[in-house]
């Protein structure tokens, strides 16, 4: 039996994790679950899974938990530190890093430090110290596994064959809600039209983040350091009907594709489960009652916040870290209506222009620049707002 650490459990991929540990209660069992502020959430995790350890994120919200786990035997931690304790605790066999955003980071660095196998979703960590997080991960044995669709998909199309003979990568992109909106109907896009996502359910950040392609611009700088590929080999196309997960072409030009139905259940359990498969009570992908299956190329105009991912990838260091800040301190006004879609990418646009760049020798460092980039995008909002915009 596997023992799990779920750092971000009320959160969508969270939840999806507790529902495989529900289905195969003799395959996988729940040590120690890490949230927000998600308070009533995660009481009723505690109360059903009984963990050894809960952290929640924020001190003032310790006083409702324990009034909802009176009785509990389940230890209550608070904070970063709480979930770096849920994330390195004994006995813990995988930690499910799913955590959104940049808060993640050092309670994802710390389960690879402790040699823990770690099932990625929080893409951000990679992001902000990729190259940390990989040379921590050889150092001390910790696994990395894949849990987003796309890395997944790439992850088992990579299986049994010679890195060598890759010669691209392909990520899909669903295009997300405004995939044929006209671009000048893009200025007045509302917070209700950007989450109604075509085919995936998905929490309201990331939601955004595929209405602006910023999720798949960060998935290209994932992807560089899971599999460490050159970011020239990494490309991505539009996918609308997101059955092809994501592809991998080889250097006779045969193209290898993972497929199946829009459901992160399935993913997740291949890393909880990798490198068997667990038997999904799920409905099959029925190929002869697909609709056609299209893939067009991104657009530029359309998607500039892709454009954005790749420069920053090209220039290292420190600037992906602040990329992910802006576009979470950008996405966040966006949810507020303090801003307009459009004016996501202008504002992590500003900000990464601003910075000046540095190759950071540690996680101090790169949280550094994570509070600089927050600081200064916000900045932005308040008084930024007025300066003429080129898209």
């Amino acid at each position: 039996m596997k023992s799990l650490a779920i750092l971000g459990s009320t959160g969508s991929i969270g939840v999806s994790t507790l529902k495989l540990v529900r289905k195969f209660p003799d395959q996988f069992r729940v040590l120690g679950l890490a949230a927000g502020r998600n308070v009533e959430v995660l009481a009723r995790q505690v109360r059903e899974f009984s963990p050894q350890w809960v952290s929640i994120g924020r001190e003032e919200e310790l006083p409702r938990l324990r009034s909802l786990l009176e009785g509990c035997r389940t230890e209550i931690l608070v904070g970063t530190e709480g979930a770096k304790a849920v994330a390195t605790a004994s006995g813990v066999d995988m930690v499910v890093a799913a955590i959104v955003g940049g808060a993640g980071l050092v309670p994802t660095l710390a389960a690879v430090k402790a040699g823990k196998e770690v099932a990625l979703a929080n893409k951000e960590a990679l992001v902000m110290a990729g190259e940390l997080f990989v040379n921590e991960a050889e150092r001390n044995g910790s696994r990395l596994l894949p849990v987003d669709s796309e890395h997944s998909a790439v992850f088992q199309c990579l299986q049994g064959h010679r890195k060598e003979e890759v010669e691209r990568i392909i990520l899909t992109a669903s295009g997300g809600p405004f995939l044929h909106t006209s671009l000048s109907a893009l200025e007045r896009a509302t917070v209700e039209q950007a989450l109604k996502h075509p085919n995936w359910k998905m929490g309201p950040k990331i939601t955004i983040d595929s209405a602006t392609m910023m999720n798949k611009g960060l998935e290209v700088v994932e992807a560089r350091w899971l599999f460490d590929f050159n970011p020239a080999k990494i490309e991505v196309i539009v996918h609308p009907q997101s059955i092809v997960h994501s592809m991998v072409r080889y250097q006779d030009g045969t193209i290898i594709a993972q497929m199946g139905i829009p459901d992160m259940q399935i993913p997740i359990a291949y890393a909880l489960s990798c490198p068997s498969r667990l038997k999904m009570d799920l409905a099959p992908l029925e190929l002869s009652r697909m609709e056609p299956l299209e893939f067009l190329p991104v657009e530029d105009e359309r998607y500039p916040a892709l454009g954005l991912a790749y420069e920053a990838l090209e220039a290292g260091g420190t600037m992906p870290a602040v990329l992910n800040a802006a576009n979470e301190v950008a996405v966040q006004a966006f949810l507020e209506n303090r801003i307009g879609f459009r004016d996501i990418h202008w504002v992590i646009q500003r900000t990464t222009e601003a910075h000046r760049r540095t190759q950071p020798i540690d996680i101090a460092e790169i949280l550094e620049a994570d509070r600089w980039a927050r600081e200064q995008a916000s900045t932005y909002i308040v008084n930024g707002m007025k300066e003429n915009r080129v898209w």
